[in-house]
């Protein structure tokens, strides 16, 4: 069996899996607000406030890696426990959040 995956994953490699076009679920998980703001266009928006009602819209993910974004990491990694917890081993908080992609990945990017 292989090893469990690191809860986190930097910016650059997320980038990396985005240019790949690796089968992954990038995973925006603030709130509409924040996303209407400035987001990742690859991402799909499902609010941590939302995601009890809404897990089964990542059924199709349920064995594939799934990246969890927020605005800095707190909620992503939370998001990221929660989804490990019920069923999808491959979860992972991007680390440093939208505010460390407009540093790292594309610095024009609105920040708030």
């Amino acid at each position: 069996m292989s090893s469990p995956l690191p809860w986190e994953i930097d910016v650059r490699s997320v980038k990396q899996k985005l240019d790949a076009k690796d089968d992954f679920l990038l995973l925006d998980c603030r709130e509409k607000s924040e996303h209407d703001t400035v987001n990742i266009a690859a991402a799909k928006l499902l609010p941590m406030s939302e995601l009890t009602t809404r897990a089964g819209e990542l059924e199709a993910y349920r064995n594939k890696p799934i990246v969890v974004h927020c605005h800095h990491g707190g909620r992503s990694m939370r998001v990221a426990q929660w989804l490990r917890q019920n069923g999808f081993p491959q979860a992972q908080s991007m680390a440093g959040g939208i505010h460390q992609w407009a540093d790292e990945i594309e610095p024009g990017m609105v920040k708030y």
